[in-house]
């Protein structure tokens, strides 16, 4: 009960900030909507008993009467109206501050986490509305109640032992809706990877990437059958649901029917023996339906309440998350240019506690203005390594620095905007050309001579220039405009190869960085082509501080200082003469692949 508490809490806080008034006009029309049936009730009486007394006077309350059924149609629409602008301001809101909490998370592990993925997206798919549901329901429960304890009053000054019949009716009803709110939320929860595998076998046989293997590998059926799989998962689970809501509803409309026909039957009883009269019959029939309905209403927006509230709390585990990436013990108020180097201390990590050891107590230092080369087989550490130094993860063990200075007492933003990477799993946005270059730097996502001064120096500019519409070209086919879709010129697909220079250049924006990062960037481009790359990124690194890592050793063979990573540790250094003379694994890797080109030749 803290945490719904709690939870109610925070939406109501979260909607008096998105919607103050619109909120202060859905509270007055609640209190409308639970006077209005009362009113009219007392104002029937009024009117059937003037009626049948001689010469009574009955105009002013027809007239109010009249009134009151306007009212009765007006206020529930307008409050459904209300209810619908508050829904889109806070869902606004929410969401806003979803994807702000989600930004905020620099670091890559709770993405990387199953279980923080899941509530995540939990959150992202009943967040917004969450907050909207919970606080409209408590109001429709506020409504209910109101509307039942009036009733409730006139049925005291009628009958006190009715009201006792019918607060014992709503007790099994209550207890059923809060039962079924939470097997509502923990079916969602419990859905909630079965919605999306059935999203994601969706996607695959529609999408244009996986459209080549889907046929080629007869892949359609495979797919298609496993999408029908979640897909009958999902609705047995919400078939369960639905018929747990049958029963509830059912036993609500047998328990009210047994009241209300009992009710009816002593109430026509005691106007027969003149303990009642019209008015009174007309009161006692109204309260009871009133009470029924006040209850019933309160009980149903009770359990939607609940259940929204409980998956509220996914939204609120989200978004009060404690940062991943803690601040260090001796923070610095600004990120010094690179006039030292780099140097990794003993660095051991592992993305897990229960998972093995990445890196294995690496220590080796990127002097500035130089050039350091790592290699090694695939799952020797490399890509972590890049990971640790943009600070997507912090090392388990050991530090890395930046001119002396830990990275943790960095500030964040400004060490990444020092860097300039080229991951090898780069994106690819369906953007135009000019804007997926200049991703790489916002603050010049509009200098087109900017932008073309990057994609000449990754050697994309001929290519860009060709395109239909240049850099204005969007890069995908995948169309935003209903209006474009027969236009050939909308968009274009970008070869393998193509991305790699435009991903490149997103990189090469960023002229001050002080760190290049080039994570295999010539891994998809042919032999001539990455003999053009691996000499424009030599005229660019020139006395600049990089990174490099590249599997095809002859890339890199001009660096200052080649690392050789195995296992997760620095198995050699040096140069490339020097590691060639020692005999080592470098030597043994760049005589294979060396022999591998001879052999191609002859």
């Amino acid at each position: 009960m803290t945490a719904m508490r709690a939870s109610l809490g925070a939406a109501v806080r979260l909607a008096a900030t998105s919607a103050p008034r619109w909120l202060a006009a859905r509270i007055a029309l609640a209190a409308a909507a639970a006077g209005v049936p009362v009113l009219a009730a007392w104002l029937m009486k009024t009117v059937l008993d003037r009626v049948v007394a001689p010469g009574a006077p009955v105009l002013v309350p027809v007239l109010l009467l009249a009134l009151s059924g306007v009212a009765a149609v007006l206020v529930p629409e307008l409050g459904r109206y209300a209810d619908a602008e508050l829904q889109r301001r806070i869902g606004l809101t929410a969401r806003e501050r979803l994807y702000a909490a989600v930004g905020r998370m620099g670091g890559l592990r709770a993405f990387e986490n199953p279980r923080f993925h899941d509530r995540l997206s939990l959150a992202a798919e009943v967040g917004p509305t969450g907050p909207a549901e919970a606080v409209t329901s408590a109001i429709g429960v506020a409504t209910g109640a109101a509307t039942a304890a009036a009733f409730l009053a006139a049925l005291l000054t009628i009958n006190p032992w009715m009201l006792l019949v019918v607060l014992a009716a709503a007790l099994p009803t209550l207890r059923a809706e809060l039962r079924l709110s939470r097997h509502r939320a923990e079916t969602l929860g419990e859905l909630g990877r079965s919605t999306r595998r059935e999203f994601f076998y969706a996607q695959l046989m529609t999408s244009v990437t996986a459209a080549k293997e889907v046929r080629l590998f007869g892949l359609a059926g495979l797919f298609g059958a496993r999408m029908l799989g979640e897909l009958r998962r999902i609705h047995a689970g919400h078939r369960r649901m639905e018929r747990r809501e049958l029963a509830v509803q059912c036993l609500q409309g047998v328990l009210g029917a047994a009241v209300a026909g009992a009710g009816l039957v002593w109430a026509a009883d005691a106007a027969r023996a003149g303990r009642l009269t019209v008015g009174d019959v007309s009161v006692f029939v109204a309260a009871l339906a009133g009470v029924q309905a006040g209850v019933s209403a309160a009980c149903a927006h009770l359990g939607r309440a609940h259940e929204a509230l409980l998956l509220f709390e996914h939204y609120r585990f989200v978004t009060e998350a404690p940062p991943d990436l803690p601040a260090g013990e001796h923070p610095v108020a600004a990120v010094p240019p690179l006039r030292q180097g780099i140097e990794f201390d003993d660095v051991w990590f592992r993305y897990e506690d229960d998972l093995p050891w990445v890196l294995r107590g690496v220590s080796l230092t990127v002097p500035a203005g130089q050039a350091v080369a790592l290699v090694g087989r695939n799952g020797a550490g490399k890509s972590s390594l890049v990971k640790l130094l943009c600070r997507f993860y912090d090392p388990t063990r050991g530090a890395i620095r930046w001119d002396g200075v830990d990275l943790r007492d960095l500030p964040l933003e400004e060490l990444r905007r020092r860097l300039g990477v080229a991951f090898q799993d780069f994106m690819a946005y369906d953007l135009s050309a000019a804007e997926n270059i200049g991703l790489g730097d916002l603050p010049r996502l509009g200098d087109r001579a900017a932008v073309t001064g990057a994609a000449g120096r990754a050697g994309a500019h001929e290519i860009l220039t060709a395109l239909p519409n240049g850099y204005d070209t969007l890069l995908t086919r995948v169309y935003l405009d209903a209006a474009d879709r027969d236009d050939p010129e909308t968009g274009v697909e970008l070869s393998g190869g193509q991305w790699q220079r435009v991903a490149l250049a997103r990189a090469l924006l960023r002229e001050d960085s002080d760190l290049l990062i080039l994570d295999e960037p010539s891994s998809g481009l042919d032999a001539e082509a990455e003999a053009e790359i691996t000499d424009r990124l030599r005229v660019h690194r020139a006395g600049r501080t990089s990174l490099l890592i590249s599997h095809r050793l002859n890339t890199v063979r001009d660096a200052d200082l080649i690392v050789v990573l195995r296992d997760g540790a620095v198995a050699e250094r040096g140069t490339h003469e020097d590691l060639v003379a020692a005999g080592g694994e470098y030597a043994r890797l760049f005589a294979r692949q060396a022999a591998g080109y001879r052999d191609a030749l002859t």
